[in-house]
């Protein structure tokens, strides 16, 4: 087990802002992007429940459950409501936040949940995470050596980033080792192909930034953003011309600007 898996990270002054990561990521996807944000914002960035580090699963998976244990992690932080960033799923679990009434704005990189009705593409990006799962259980023991070499890098970050040589090795590791630490992936995998996304997108009334990488390979613009255009036309979309999945990860002091730029 991975000791740098943890719950969370806090950090910085001025106004609330949670961070939210992707499918069988951690926390420290924001790593990169933290001390930009901490000039101007309390950050709160959590593990998402059933995620190394971050708080179990108990009993059935439901639609509530991650966004649930995020406004828990809220709660103990003192914060009644907060700027929210999230990335993929946890763009997707931003929204719910919103929806719940603790958002102040909502920034999201490429959240999940948004192709249009009747689109069965998604079934491809959670063939990904099944598959993935396998291969990484392989590989984790040996990430450190993976990572030490150029192409080791290109490879982890191949659905992630389309620029990589900036992105430290030891979190990339990291993150390996995290995908094959994460118990509830196919968990949640199995749910999402189950009952697919749920919103309420008429209950989400505070300012919204989209964005989204031309170059994103799991979640493929526009195709995968079709029915966030349609629920929320009026939001500031941005698009990252020749950008991944991650834009935090990719271009870290872009995304952070995009984020603070919106939350000021």
């Amino acid at each position: 087990m991975d000791t740098a898996f943890t719950p969370g990270h806090r950090g910085g002054s001025g106004s609330p802002l949670v961070c939210l990561h992707g499918l069988s990521d951690t926390w420290r996807s924001w790593e990169l992007v933290l001390p930009a944000l901490e000039r101007h914002h309390d950050v709160l960035a959590v593990t998402l429940a059933g995620h190394a580090g971050g708080p179990a699963i108990d009993g059935e998976i439901t639609e509530s459950t991650l966004a649930a244990a995020v406004e828990a992690a809220m709660d103990a932080a003192g914060f009644e409501t907060a700027h929210i960033v999230g990335n993929s799923l946890g763009g997707y679990v931003s929204l719910q936040l919103a929806a719940r009434g603790r958002a102040r704005t909502v920034v999201a990189f490429a959240p999940g949940g948004g192709w249009a009705e009747g689109d069965d593409s998604y079934r491809a990006t959670l063939a990904y995470f099944r598959t993935m799962r396998g291969l990484v259980a392989d590989a984790a023991p040996h990430a450190d050596a993976i990572v030490s070499t150029l192409e080791g890098r290109r490879r982890a970050t191949a659905y992630t980033a389309t620029n990589y040589e900036h992105i430290p090795a030891e979190l990339l590791a990291h993150q390996i080792r995290g995908v094959a630490a994460c118990d509830a992936l196919l968990d949640l995998v199995r749910y999402a192909g189950r009952e697919g996304w749920k919103l309420e997108p008429e209950r989400i009334t505070c300012p919204m930034r989209i964005v989204w990488g031309t170059e994103d390979q799991l979640l493929p613009w526009p195709g995968a953003a079709a029915r966030f255009q349609q629920w929320f036309p009026t939001a500031d979309w941005v698009e990252l011309e020749g950008i991944g999945h991650c834009p935090q990860l990719d271009v870290p002091l872009e995304a952070a600007e995009l984020i603070r730029g919106f939350t000021s």
